[in-house]
């Protein structure tokens, strides 16, 4: 039975073939004249096929687009930044009084002419002495931005924030400090190095690197982070800091940060949430308090009201910095912050108020004998109060006065020593600060400010403790210059 089968296949499929050979051949005769020349095709004319456009940019089977929909929907609007910037300012200054607190060889208070300020380690003027006059720069930046896409994007900052030279002889030894190298020569270092990730989930960015913290310098425009802080309000950095950075709350830290706002849509709402080192640019090491064992939260709600004439920021830290002991408890340090501002044409006004409190900070003595030593908590409370405006064109005008007392709960009659890892904290020094000045603009980005900086010490201590210093203060008059390129 299979092989008739097969027999039947194989004869029916010749059979076929047959056939189709026939028919072609009968085709291309029909193609021949009778004297065998070839006839010409007849031409046809067809519309051009156009294919029913019946499918969905989205498939119903896969529920992915199709390529040529992900193209069309690609943002061609977008350019990609690339930005080299800089900022830097200056001064011509000229110590008029510094504080007459420097003690000699032969341990007598050296005041008056070439007496050395020693208070306030904090300022730029420490250990300045009377009568010294410098061109001085306080700060270069050399920046670059770089938008990976337009999801990431990376900055970059080199900084150099040198010190005034710190002793009447000037040697090598006495200006390594600060941004000085051995040599005195100015140094750069890396204050910004960070990765950002745009809208993690819409209004909010998170960044991951060294950044500036929440505390009172950030301004990242064209980012879900705040432009409404302390320092960009006062706008006058080139002249001094806020009273938050004065007195070394960080500036920035090498952490990672979420920054956000509730409305994306108008940004006048907002939060930052980051958690750091607490080392801002300065490596790890053995010999630090906070050898990486904690770390410090940072926390900031921020708003603009009335019409973004009004804005209000608070903030917050917590950072743990050492382990209890037999000798002293388990020390951390904490701050809450409130700035608000005014903004208007005609004048701007600022109020900025901060507590802080060091948990085990401070050794009191107590002058008893043997004198006893005791651990104690310290509260540092500080106020500042700012205005600036226009007076013509191109020319405005600022002032501003800030006091600090670094311990409100000061037992007069002890003496103290600090445990703090905040290496510019004295328990015992209040602080009042003044300072006022012209802004000439002559053009964008380009200032010039003549000013005076002021700062008064007063001793917490009676007069008979030991270690009492007199009240005295630091005088300076500058002639500052300040200018940005590339943003």
């Amino acid at each position: 039975m299979k092989k008739t089968f097969t027999k039947l296949f194989s004869t029916g499929l010749l059979i076929g073939l047959t056939c189709v050979g026939f028919v072609a051949n009968a085709q291309t005769a029909s193609l021949t004249n009778t004297d065998g020349t070839q006839v010409a095709p007849a031409t046809v004319t067809t519309a051009p096929y156009t294919p029913k456009n019946d499918f969905k940019p989205t498939d119903k089977v896969t529920g992915e687009k199709t390529t040529a929909n992900k193209a069309a929907a690609e943002d061609t609007s977008w350019k990609p930044q690339r930005r080299v910037w800089g900022y830097t300012f200056g001064d011509f200054y000229y110590d008029a009084h510094a504080d007459n607190d420097f003690v000699g060889a032969t341990g007598v208070p050296e005041g008056g002419a070439g007496a050395l300020s020693k208070r306030g380690a904090e300022t730029n003027y420490s250990g300045v002495p009377t009568y010294r006059n410098a061109f001085q720069f306080r700060r270069i930046y050399l920046g670059y931005d770089y938008e990976i896409t337009k999801k990431f994007k990376a900055e970059f900052l080199l900084a150099s924030e040198p010190s005034a030279n710190t002793s009447a002889s000037a040697t090598a030894s006495s200006i390594q400090n600060g941004d000085n190298l051995v040599d005195g020569k100015m140094a750069l270092w890396i204050k910004n190095a960070n990765l950002r990730v745009r809208d993690l989930w819409t209004g909010t960015d998170f960044v991951i690197g060294e950044m500036s913290t929440p505390s009172f310098a950030l301004n990242e425009p064209g980012t879900n982070a705040p432009t409404s802080l302390s320092e960009t309000t006062w706008s006058y950095r080139s002249i001094e800091k806020t009273v938050t950075d004065f007195h070394k709350n960080n500036s920035y830290d090498i952490g990672a940060a979420l920054q956000g706002t509730f409305d994306p849509s108008t940004k006048n709402f907002g939060y930052v949430l980051m958690l750091g080192d607490n080392s801002q640019a300065s490596l790890l090491s053995a010999a630090s308090a906070n050898t990486g064992f904690y770390k410090i939260v940072y926390g900031d709600i921020w708003g603009k009201f009335a019409d973004q004439h009004i804005y209000v920021d608070f903030y917050a830290d917590y950072a743990k910095t050492a382990p209890a002991t037999a000798v002293i408890p388990g020390q951390d340090h904490s701050m809450l912050k409130l700035f608000v501002a005014y903004l208007s044409k005609p004048i701007n006004v600022g109020v900025e108020a901060y507590t802080q409190k060091f948990a085990s900070g401070v050794n009191s003595i107590t002058p008893t004998t043997p004198p006893v030593t005791t651990p104690v908590d310290a509260t540092a409370e500080a106020l500042s109060i700012w205005v600036r405006g226009p007076i013509v064109k191109n020319l405005n005008f600022f002032a501003r006065f800030d006091t600090y007392n670094p311990d409100n709960d000061f037992n007069t009659g002890d003496s103290y020593s600090t445990n703090t890892n905040y290496s510019s904290y004295n328990p015992t020094v209040k602080e009042k600060f003044y300072t006022a000045g012209l802004d000439y603009n002559p053009t964008k980005n380009v200032h010039f400010e003549p000013n005076f900086w002021l700062v008064d010490y007063a001793d917490q201590r009676t007069s008979s403790t030991t270690g009492y210093v007199a009240p005295d203060h630091t005088l300076v008059f500058r002639f500052t210059f300040f200018y940005t390129f590339g943003k």
